[in-house]
């Protein structure tokens, strides 16, 4: 791939990453003329409403967009490189279920349970209800990885276990009454804007290691893509190259789940939607392609869910869904036929 092309397409992606950013925080109930934003960014004015709700609302929300959609892509690209199949995602390992069955059976028991309703007003109680679902999954994960070899039992596996999860919540939350049903509910939309500067900074130590993880494992998942006989062929590490993989996604996409909920399809689509701009298979280029390009899409997102003028904000999940399915449908065209 020649470099000026290369350099071409990175500029596209950073210019489109920034206007949206920008046009991100731009948005909103509250109308704020544009050079009072760039003001508010640059200097301290700390006697103006329109700071706190830059700095503290706005301001966070973009960042979040950009941690998690950047997170959720990269762990889509690695799990579709190491099933070598393009319609998986971060959810295929049951991370997300494991997340919503912890979640639920706080939310759904938080009525039922007198010791429970009181703790109800922390986010960091479902943040760590969330985080320790899917450490749960992640660990079955990596027990069942250190002893199978063939990567297409290991996404069966992941998929029997998503499912077995979502039945135990279907339970809960036939059981459940009406508040607790609803809080849950609200909870798997998915949000973006609910996330402290001090969630941010534990967000991104988090997917600063996976993301570490995902640029360690540039050359395995390179070979991955010939085949697991071909990677070994050429010295890789086959059982400690999937553990790192596994790892790095598990600690992405469960990191994203813990403080924005289980935001769909961005780990899926966001891969097939770069490499339209990016026409490389080298990792080295496509992981750093496929973060700006996921940080994109859920900017975008964001966007299109505030709704001009109203207080109202529609669920994240329902726009990325919206996106991201006929990405999906593309890609079954595209390929005929879809390995497992």
């Amino acid at each position: 791939m020649n470099r000026p092309k290369l350099y071409w397409q990175a500029l596209f992606l950073l210019a489109g990453l920034a206007l949206l950013f920008f046009i991100d925080i731009s948005q909103g109930a509250v109308k704020i003329p544009l050079h009072e934003i760039v003001s508010i960014l640059l200097t301290d004015k700390t006697d103006s409403a329109w700071y706190d709700i830059i700095w503290f609302f706005r301001l966070p929300k973009a960042v979040t967009c950009v941690l998690a959609g950047s997170a959720l892509a990269t762990g889509g690209l690695m799990m579709q490189t190491f099933f070598r199949n393009p319609l998986a995602g971060p959810d295929v390992l049951g991370l997300s279920s494991g997340a919503s069955l912890m979640v639920a059976i706080l939310l759904l028991a938080s009525q039922s349970l007198a010791f429970i309703s009181p703790l109800m007003t922390n986010p960091w109680i479902i943040a760590a209800a969330s985080s320790l679902g899917c450490t749960i999954v992640f660990l079955l994960i990596i027990i069942i990885a250190r002893r199978i070899r063939d990567n297409a039992t290991l996404l069966v596996i992941g998929l029997l276990l998503s499912a077995a999860t979502i039945s135990f919540v279907s339970v809960l939350q036939f059981a459940s009454k009406t508040e607790d049903l609803q809080a849950f509910v609200i909870w798997t939309f998915g949000s973006v804007g609910n996330t402290s500067w001090k969630e941010i900074l534990v967000l991104s130590s988090i997917i600063l290691f996976g993301g570490s993880l995902a640029f360690i494992s540039i050359k395995p998942l390179n070979t991955w893509l010939l085949g697991e006989n071909y990677a070994q062929s050429l010295g890789v590490n086959i059982k400690k190259s999937r553990l790192i993989i596994v790892s790095a996604t598990g600690l992405l996409a469960g990191g994203v789940t813990a403080f924005c909920g289980p935001i769909v399809f961005v780990g899926l689509a966001v891969p097939h939607l770069v490499r339209v701009v990016v026409s490389s298979s080298n990792h080295k280029i496509l992981i750093p392609a496929v973060m700006a390009g996921g940080a994109i899409l859920l900017l975008l997102c964001d966007i299109i869910a505030q709704l001009p003028g109203d207080t109202r904000i529609l669920p994240i999940n329902a726009i990325t869904s919206l996106i991201g399915a006929p990405v999906v449908v593309w890609v079954i065209l595209r390929s005929k036929t879809i390995r497992m």
